[in-house]
């Protein structure tokens, strides 16, 4: 895997010239900001490389994943792609096969990748409550009470 080049934000803005250059020999640029959230930059040619790629290898294993065998296929290779399916029980690890192929495709047909970011890290995290006998039974027991709605995130409640 090759490392993806470095540099500051402040790098670009000062010496653009010199900063794109270091760009050029590679595949991507990992810019450095202090106050908030590092970007990648990448040419137009290769993003649309990469969206291409994404987006047939996406369409292609929706396509498998319409074929009995496919399915079959897919169930087995699982664990492998994704060790913590492990702990999800046999009807959770089908759920999650057919909501990642779906989600994969709707993903590809819009070109954003952010739902299936968001299906793998929730899947993910009901994995971990099946591995956790203790977080697992403290989930499904019922306290017999309702504390009623939950706020949504950053407002008062």
């Amino acid at each position: 895997m090759r490392t993806l080049e470095t540099t500051n934000l402040s790098d670009l803005l000062n010496q653009p010239k010199r900063t794109l250059a270091r760009l050029a020999g590679s595949r991507r640029m990992l810019l450095r900001r202090r106050d908030d959230e590092d970007l990648v930059l990448t040419t137009a040619a290769r993003a649309a490389q990469d969206s291409t790629a994404a987006q047939a290898t996406s369409r292609v294993f929706v396509e498998l994943m319409r074929r009995p065998e496919g399915r079959t296929l897919v169930m087995d290779v699982l664990p492998a792609s994704f060790p913590w399916v492990r702990y999800l029980p046999a009807h959770e690890m089908r759920t999650f096969s057919v909501e990642l192929v779906e989600t994969l495709g709707a993903a590809a047909d819009l070109d954003n990748s952010a739902g299936f970011a968001q299906l793998i890290t929730e899947w993910k995290s009901t994995a971990e409550v099946y591995a956790d006998p203790e977080l697992h039974a403290a989930l499904k027991r019922d306290s017999g009470e309702d504390y009623g709605p939950v706020p949504e995130p950053g407002t008062a409640a």
